[in-house]
C-alpha cells in the first residue's frame, strides 16, 4: 500500500511540475511578445524614448492586453506548452514558425484597425525579435542538454571503423546518448582521402593498418565496426586485426539499418565466428524455392536435427500442402513440432517417429502420405564414433538412404534431395565413405530411371514383409517413374550437432583447455541457414543425378577458430585458456575436398552453387554388390565391413 501511495505521490509531483513549467513558459511569452514590439519601436527611433511619438507609444501600450490574449490562444492551440522541449525537433520548429507568422499577421491587422497604423519597421523587427525570443527559450533547453551530453565525462574510449554515413551516425549516437557513458576518440577508414579530416569533431586518424597503434594511443576499450557495405573478406580482415587487441568488438550487420536511418549503437551486434568465414553469405531465390515447395506434400527425414529442423522452418514459410517430419529421436522432433505449430498455426504438420533403416516403417509412411518431395537429412555424422561402429554407419547412412530412395521411387515422389558432405570426397573415414555410397546410390537410381530400367533396381530387405514394391508381380509399380535424385554436398555447419563451436564454448566455460587435433587442420564452414538454402535451391535446380557443391570460400584453420572464439569471450589464448593439440583422430585428415579430382564443375544460376559432373562407375556391379554390403553390416562384422566398403568406393583410403 505504501508503494502504491508513493507512486501516486510521484505521479502527482510530476504532473504538477509539468503544469508549473507551462505556467512559467506562458509568463515568459507574455513578456517576450510585448517586449519584442516595444524594442522594435525603440529601434525605429534610435533607442531614444523621448523621440517616440505619444500616439505610437499609446497604441502599443493599449494593444498589450489584446495581443497577450491572442498570442496565448494561438500558442496553446499549436501545443507550444505541451511539448517536451528536451526532445525538440523539426516538428516543434515548424509549429513555432507557424505561431510566429500567425501572431505577427494578427498584430499587423488588429493594432492597425483598433488603434493606429504603425511604422513598417515596427511590424518587421517586432515579428523577427518575437520569433527569436520565442524559439530561443524553447530550443535553448535542448541545446544545453545536448551540450551537457557532449561534455559529460566518459569512462569508455571508443574507436569507430568506417568514416561513411553509418560511422557518422554511430559517432553521433555515442556522443549524445548520455546513457552510454562512452566517447569516440578516433575513426579509422581505408580511404586515404578521409585520413586527417574530422567528422563531428572526431579525427579520422588512419587506415586499418593503424588500428593497433591507435588502440594503444587512445586507450581504446571498444571498437565499433560500421562498414555495412564492406565485403565479407574486408570485414574478416578488419575483425582479425581487431582480435589482436583486448577490445570489445561490435559490428553493424548490414545495409538495411543505413537505408532506414536506424544506425545506432543498439544496432551493433557482437562479432561472431560467422564474421570470420571470409566470404559472402549464400544468396538464393526464396521466391523460386517457395514456388517449388508450395502446396506440395513434403517429407523431411531427420527433421529434428540441426539441418533437418532448419529445413522444416524454411519449408513451412512456403505454404506446403503438408509437411511430414520423420525422426528417430523424439525429443528433437517434439521441439520442432512445438516451434512450428506456434509460428505457423495453419500449417498441416505431422511428426512421425521411426528409423530409415526400417523398410516396413518407411513404406508405411510413403503409402499413407505419398510425399512429392523428400529431403533426406537422416544420417550418422560423427566421424570418430562411426570409426568405432562402422556397421551402424553403413546400416543408417547407406542402407537407410537406399530404402528411403526406393520407397520414394515406387510411391510417385517427384524429387529426392540427399544431404551429403565434403567428407565424401576421397574419404579417409567410414562416415565419409558411407556418404559417398549414398551419392552413388542416388546416381545409380537416377541413371536406371532415365534408361527406363527402374524395375531392375534390386529392393533390399532385412526382413520380408508387405514393403515389397511389386506385390502382384505385374511390374506396374515401375511404370512411368519420374523421380529425380540429386545430392547436395557442403562442409562443416556452424552450430550444428557435433560442430566444433559448441564443443569449444563448453571447454572455455570450464576454464579450458580447448582441444584441437592438429595445428594445421583446416575445414570449410557454413552456417545452418546457408546449408539449408543450398539444399532447397538444389531442389529447384535439379534435373536428376547432380551433385550440387557450394563455393564455400577459403577454408578456416580450426586452431585460428579456437583462438578467435577465446578472444571473442574476452580472454587471451594460451594465457587464460590453453589450446591443447591431441593428434588426428581415427579417420580424420588435415583438409577436406569439395570435389574429387576427376569431377568437373558446372555453374548454375547462382554464382556460389556449382554442379559436379557425375563420376562414371559400373552401376550394375555397384547395385548387385550392395546386398553383400548390407549382409555384412547386419552381421555386425566390424572387421570385414571396411573391406566391403573399399570394393564399392574405390576412393576410400582408411588412415
Amino acid at each position: 500500500m505504501d508503494a502504491k501511495n508513493k507512486n501516486e505521490s510521484m505521479n502527482r509531483i510530476l504532473s504538477e511540475h509539468w503544469h508549473t513549467v507551462a505556467l512559467v513558459l506562458m509568463a515568459y511569452d507574455v513578456l517576450a511578445v510585448n517586449a519584442s514590439y516595444f524594442l522594435a519601436l525603440l529601434l525605429r527611433f534610435d533607442f531614444q524614448m523621448s523621440k517616440i511619438p505619444d500616439d505610437y507609444f499609446s497604441a502599443w501600450l493599449d494593444f498589450v492586453p489584446v495581443y497577450t490574449i491572442v498570442c496565448l490562444l494561438v500558442f496553446w492551440g499549436l501545443r507550444l506548452y505541451r511539448s517536451i522541449w528536451r526532445f525538440a525537433s523539426y516538428y516543434e520548429l515548424i509549429r513555432t514558425v507557424y505561431a510566429s507568422l500567425i501572431t505577427a499577421f494578427m498584430h499587423v491587422v488588429l493594432i492597425t484597425i483598433l488603434f493606429k497604423r504603425m511604422p513598417i519597421s515596427y511590424y518587421l523587427f517586432g515579428a523577427v525579435m518575437q520569433f527569436v525570443l520565442i524559439l530561443g527559450i524553447r530550443f535553448s533547453y535542448r541545446f544545453v542538454y545536448l551540450l551537457r551530453g557532449a561534455r559529460s565525462k566518459s569512462t569508455t574510449n571508443v574507436m569507430v571503423i568506417g568514416a561513411g554515413s553509418a560511422g557518422r551516425m554511430i559517432c553521433h549516437d555515442v556522443t549524445f546518448n548520455r546513457r552510454l557513458d562512452e566517447k569516440v576518440r578516433c575513426i579509422i577508414d581505408d580511404n586515404y582521402n578521409k585520413v586527417g579530416r574530422y567528422i563531428d569533431g572526431i579525427p579520422v586518424v588512419g587506415t586499418s593498418q593503424d588500428i593497433l597503434h591507435y588502440v594503444k594511443k587512445y586507450s581504446i576499450a571498444k571498437i565499433y565496426i560500421a562498414m555495412p557495405s564492406a565485403t565479407a573478406e574486408q570485414r574478416r580482415d578488419i575483425v582479425n586485426i581487431c582480435k589482436e587487441t583486448e577490445c570489445e568488438i561490435k559490428n553493424l550487420p548490414g545495409l538495411y539499418q543505413l537505408a532506414s536511418g536506424q544506425v545506432t549503437v543498439s544496432n551493433l551486434k557482437p562479432v561472431t565466428i560467422e564474421d570470420l568465414l571470409g566470404r559472402e553469405p549464400v544468396k538464393y531465390d526464396m521466391e523460386a524455392v517457395c514456388e517449388f515447395n508450395n502446396n506440395k506434400v513434403i517429407l523431411v527425414t531427420g527433421g529434428g536435427g540441426s539441418i533437418g529442423s532448419e529445413l522444416c522452418r524454411q519449408i513451412a514459410q512456403c505454404g506446403p500442402k503438408k509437411l511430414i517430419i520423420f525422426d528417430i529421436y523424439e525429443n528433437n522432433a517434439y521441439d520442432i513440432q512445438l516451434e512450428l505449430k506456434e509460428k505457423y498455426p495453419e500449417l498441416s504438420l505431422d511428426v512421425i517417429i521411426g528409423s530409415v533403416r526400417d523398410s516396413r516403417r518407411i513404406y508405411q509412411v510413403f503409402e499413407k502420405y505419398r510425399p512429392q518431395v523428400v529431403y533426406h537429412a537422416a544420417a550418422h555424422k560423427h566421424v570418430p564414433l562411426m570409426e568405432v561402429s562402422p556397421c551402424e554407419a553403413v546400416k543408417n547412412n547407406a542402407i537407410g538412404t537406399y530404402k528411403t530412395a526406393y520407397a520414394a521411387m515406387t510411391h510417385g515422389c517427384e524429387r529426392f534431395v540427399l544431404i551429403s558432405t565434403d567428407k565424401a570426397v576421397n574419404p579417409t573415414n567410414v562416415m565419409g565413405a558411407t556418404k559417398r555410397l549414398c551419392e552413388m546410390i542416388i546416381q545409380s537410381f537416377d541413371k536406371y530411371i532415365k534408361e527406363g530400367r527402374a524395375s531392375e533396381i534390386p529392393q533390399l530387405f532385412t526382413h520380408l514383409g508387405n514393403e515389397n514394391a511389386d506385390k502382384d508381380g505385374s511390374g506396374r509399380v515401375f511404370k512411368d517413374i519420374k523421380t529425380q535424385f540429386v545430392a547436395v554436398r557442403f562442409g562443416n555447419v556452424l552450430g550444428s550437432n557435433g560442430s566444433v563451436i559448441p564443443i569449444f564454448e563448453k571447454q572455455i566455460k570450464r576454464g579450458g583447455p580447448i582441444t584441437v587435433t592438429h595445428p594445421d587442420i583446416i575445414r570449410y564452414f557454413m552456417t545452418i541457414p546457408e546449408a539449408v538454402s543450398l539444399v532447397l535451391t538444389a531442389g529447384t535446380y535439379a534435373k536428376g543425378g547432380e551433385i550440387f557443391v557450394l563455393d564455400m570460400g577459403n577454408p578456416v584453420k580450426i586452431a585460428d577458430l579456437a583462438k578467435n572464439l577465446i578472444k571473442e569471450m574476452g580472454l587471451k589464448p594460451d594465457v587464460d585458456i590453453k589450446i591443447q593439440y591431441t593428434g588426428l583422430r581415427p579417420g580424420e585428415k588435415l583438409y577436406e575436398e569439395k570435389l574429387m579430382a576427376e569431377e568437373g564443375l558446372v555453374k548454375t544460376e547462382n554464382d556460389l552453387i556449382h554442379i559436379g559432373k557425375p563420376i562414371k562407375f559400373d552401376t550394375s556391379i555397384f547395385l548387385s554388390e550392395l546386398g553383400e554390403l548390407m549382409r555384412v553390416a547386419y552381421a555386425n562384422k566390424d572387421e570385414a565391413i571396411r573391406d566391403e566398403i573399399m570394393k564399392l568406393v574405390t576412393t576410400y583410403k582408411p588412415v
